[in-house]
């Protein structure tokens, strides 16, 4: 924290709380229970009430080794409120810290523990209490609190029984902190380097880098999960890149220049089928003069300096360049920094007569050619100073959240109004995670498998795309799709939320030839290409969210729909690059559907731990 901040006055309201775990003859009993210090279960500070509700029984976690997620949340929970009596909004934390215990007790290691908290009707998920930080730093809850305003919440803790080991007669005590503060400054920028250690921390003079192996800079914004990279010192800007490929084309027509590429056509594309487009209110989060420097560096990872100037592209969207990839892993090894997805992508830097790849292993050495190669795409933004965190405390299963893009309470909500990328319950057992892709027919929202289809756990492929290369409902893909997919993977009532027909583009996608092309006769998107009609299909060459979110061996190899030549056809490679081959070899499918205009939010708030669930209106 900032010498500034530690200056500001700040109020705490403690809750006691204690937890014990005792084992006799091989059966678990955990027993927690709170205790307020105040009359009346009343603690006051300021112009705000922290209240215990009298009708609270604690939690019980049960005569159990450990609790599945769906039992643990259905425990009788602990509730409390926070009231604010006055007429100014406060900005409060809610910390979980380490109480102290007897010297003859030896604590439980937060692996072994699970939350729920509810607030205001929405609950967290089940969660590992690891993702809320370490000790002191356990953050549950934070926000702002307008006068008059009260926040009422639920609190669950068990053991869970998915992590094995031996915690027979530990304890975990611990309390509950509430810090209040009117001063506190909850900009991006601020909250994010008072939160990164220092050796976790490189000022180059111009920008302050987060570099490190695995540091809580995680932010979700737009459906999207994102890395923040480094914050300006001057503007207070922070630039962020997303964690995962969200889609991969061809860089441009021959040139390693990024000025006129493809590769900038399509970061800042505004149309239905653009990144920039299908931002959420982008003109209000994001800086859209931003200077992307693309000068050219041909120097091994090590060694690159921050580069001059030479050449810049001032744009709302870009990539991160070489010299920023490198300051990402200063401490460790380009094989374990942060930035390392375990996938290929493309960065700004050109050099040795293409551009500069970031290999699957992390390193950078080779320069691809930009018009006979096919690799991943991670957008990168720089956000504006004013844009604030409202909750989260940056890990990868508990991301900070940004004031505008935080929505609660959105049951009755529209799904057609929401953004690309975010989760979806659709369909039955191990394959009913979705996400939004667009909405690309301006009624109904199009959506994606969040992974290849599954069975048993294992990746399935498919036989073959079909006997060539154009898709089509009765092709061997588009077959199973339409077919034995809805009946065995989608069913009921999910059948009765998709489009019976939707418009799929098949536009021949030569090396050299714009993304466009999938689905125009022509780069000025004057007309069509050719297109075919089915209820299921798959993503297009180039299309938003056709990108691989998982490292290479986690994930698998799939087909789109564009084909190559009257040969091939174009893949996405489990390396996050696409490239092209005959239809009859065997590969993963990620079903694509169209849904109903009138499908509308029930529960759930879009992100991947809490996935909208959904209903036909």
């Amino acid at each position: 924290m900032s010498k500034d901040n530690k200056k500001k006055k700040v109020t705490a309201i403690i809750i006691s709380i204690f937890i014990v775990i005792i084992l006799l003859l091989a059966i678990t009993y955990a027993y927690f229970s709170t205790e307020l210090n105040g009359s009346d279960q009343i603690v006051k500070v300021g112009t705000l009430d922290l209240v215990l509700d009298e009708t609270s029984e604690g939690i019980n976690l049960g005569n159990a080794i450990g609790l599945s997620d769906s039992d643990g949340m259905s425990l009788t929970p602990s509730t409390f409120e926070l009231r604010n009596n006055g007429n100014k909004a406060v900005d409060y934390t809610i910390y979980l810290d380490d109480n102290t215990i007897r010297e003859t007790d030896t604590r439980i290691d937060d692996k072994f523990l699970k939350y729920n908290l509810k607030k205001n009707g929405e609950n967290s998920g089940a969660t590992l209490l690891t993702t809320t930080g370490s000790n002191p730093n356990r953050i549950l809850d934070m926000g702002t609190i307008e006068g008059g305003e009260t926040n009422t919440y639920s609190l669950n803790l068990w053991i869970t029984d998915e992590v094995d080991g031996n915690y027979s007669g530990q304890v975990f005590s611990g309390k509950l902190r509430v810090e209040v503060s009117q001063e506190r400054d909850k900009s991006v920028s601020a909250i994010l380097l008072d939160n990164i250690k220092e050796q976790n921390q490189y000022n180059d003079g111009t920008d302050t880098f987060i570099t490190g192996e695995d540091p809580n800079n995680y932010i979700w914004y737009s459906g999207k999960l994102w890395r923040a990279v480094s914050v300006n010192n001057d503007a207070k800007t922070t630039k962020l890149v997303t964690q995962w490929n969200i889609s991969a084309i061809t860089y441009s027509s021959g040139s390693d220049a990024f000025d006129g590429s493809y590769m900038e056509e399509w970061l800042n594309d505004t149309t239905v089928d653009g990144f920039l487009g299908n931002l959420r209110d982008y003109e209000n989060f994001i800086v859209t003069d931003s200077a992307w420097d693309a000068t050219e560096d041909n120097t091994l990872l090590g060694s690159i300096t921050r580069p001059n100037g030479t050449t810049t592209v001032t744009a709302p969207v870009g990539l991160l360049n070489i010299y920023e990839y490198q300051e990402s892993y200063r401490g460790t090894t380009y094989s374990n920094g942060y930035l390392n997805n375990g996938l290929r992508w493309w960065t700004l830097t050109s050099g040795g007569g293409g551009v500069r790849i970031v290999e699957n292993n992390g390193n950078a050495v080779i320069f691809a050619s930009p018009s006979s190669n096919s690799n991943g795409v991670r957008p990168s933004i720089n956000l504006k100073s004013s844009v604030k965190i409202v909750d989260g405390n940056g890990t990868i299963d508990n991301p900070y959240r940004l004031n505008g893009d935080n929505d609660t309470s959105l049951s009755g909500t529209l799904l057609s109004s929401r953004y690309s990328g975010e989760y979806i319950r659709f369909g039955t057992g191990e394959n009913n995670l979705y996400r939004i892709v667009s909405h690309e027919n301006g009624i109904g929202t199009k959506i994606v498998s969040a992974e290849p289809l599954k069975d048993s756990g294992a990746f399935k492929r498919i036989m073959s795309f079909g006997g060539n290369t154009t898709f089509s409902s009765t092709n061997t893909v588009g077959s199973f799709l339409n077919g034995d997919y809805l009946t065995n993977y989608v069913g009921s009532p999910y059948t009765e939320m998709i489009e019976d027909s939707t418009t799929w583009y098949l536009g021949r996608v030569g090396y050299g030839a714009s993304y466009r092309v999938a689905k125009y006769t022509d780069t000025s998107m004057t007309g069509f290409a050719t297109s075919t009609n089915a209820k299921v299909g798959l993503l297009r060459f180039g299309e938003l969210m056709s990108g691989q979110f998982d490292r290479n061996g986690n994930n698998i190899t799939y087909w789109t729909l564009t084909p190559y030549s009257s040969s091939d056809v174009w893949f996405v490679d489990d390396d996050g690059y696409c490239n092209k081959n005959g239809p009859a070899l065997a590969y993963g499918v990620r079903p694509s559907i169209n849904l109903k205009s009138n499908v509308q939010i029930v529960n759930g708030n879009g992100t991947k731990q809490n996935p909208f669930q959904i209903a036909l209106q």
